[in-house]
């Protein structure tokens, strides 16, 4: 896929996210923030299937999605992306400008709409701040698919376990901030929803104005370099031919 393709794939995958992220805005703001669809059934399910092991783990999950975790995989996203050492910095740059960014607009969202929280009684981590988007959510998936677009660039036909592991990772943490009680489901899906639009208006950027000279596939081993000059006669054995 080149990079005309590349640009109009993310941009338009981006953009669904997005329309589909401002529809899921809407409907929660119109409805002063309240629980709306599967909220309250997930919650009342997660309070309800709470192990102590369990609430263990998801705590462990959930802490992953914020601090210093998503900037160091971000910036071994672009390490990994890169080919030369010029490469990888400004890879690594651009993949924590990205998120970075992402978190900035996120949390301009969640000012705005001002989504309050489940009641806290039934939490089980600490938490602070607004509820829609997911901050931890947002994140983490952001995190995932900048991880998940490096292994891709570096390796092609291969890594499919790393980026089923990055995918499921970043879904994990979203899961978790509900199954902790912290958040509506619906202020995970948008997350989901707030990370793959920025994504893609950042792939999109990406590869319609990153110079040539940056790689978007590694070579292929596959394609050989075709020779410039005629193909010799087989049969001619370098004999002149008759005048």
């Amino acid at each position: 896929m080149n990079r005309e393709d590349t640009a109009e794939l993310a941009g338009s995958a981006g953009l669904g996210a997005c329309a589909a992220f401002t529809v899921l805005t809407l409907v929660v703001v119109g409805r002063g923030g309240t629980p709306l669809w599967l909220d309250d059934g997930f919650l009342t399910w997660a309070v309800g299937h709470r192990p102590a092991v369990a609430v263990a783990v998801a705590r462990g999950v959930t802490y992953t999605g914020t601090g210093a975790v998503p900037y160091a995989l971000a910036a071994v996203a672009g390490a990994v992306a890169g080919r030369t050492a010029r490469q990888r910095l400004l890879a690594a740059a651009l993949c924590l400008a990205c998120l970075v960014l992402g978190q900035a607009l996120r949390y301009g969202v969640m000012e705005l709409v001002h989504r309050p929280r489940p009641p806290r009684g039934v939490w089980a981590t600490h938490a602070s701040g607004w509820a829609f988007p997911s901050g931890h959510t947002t994140t983490a998936a952001l995190t995932a698919g900048i991880l998940i677009v490096a292994l891709t660039l570096r390796a092609p036909r291969g890594g499919t376990a790393l980026r089923i592991a990055a995918g499921c990772w970043g879904l994990a943490v979203g899961l978790s901030r509900c199954f902790l009680g912290v958040h509506w489901l619906t202020d995970v899906m948008g997350g989901w929803l707030f990370a793959a639009g920025w994504l893609g208006a950042c792939l999109c950027a990406a590869a319609r104005l990153l110079p040539a000279s940056f790689p978007t596939r590694p070579p292929d081993p596959a394609a050989r370099p075709t020779e410039d000059h005629a193909p010799q006669d087989p049969g001619g054995r370098g004999r002149s031919r008759p005048a």
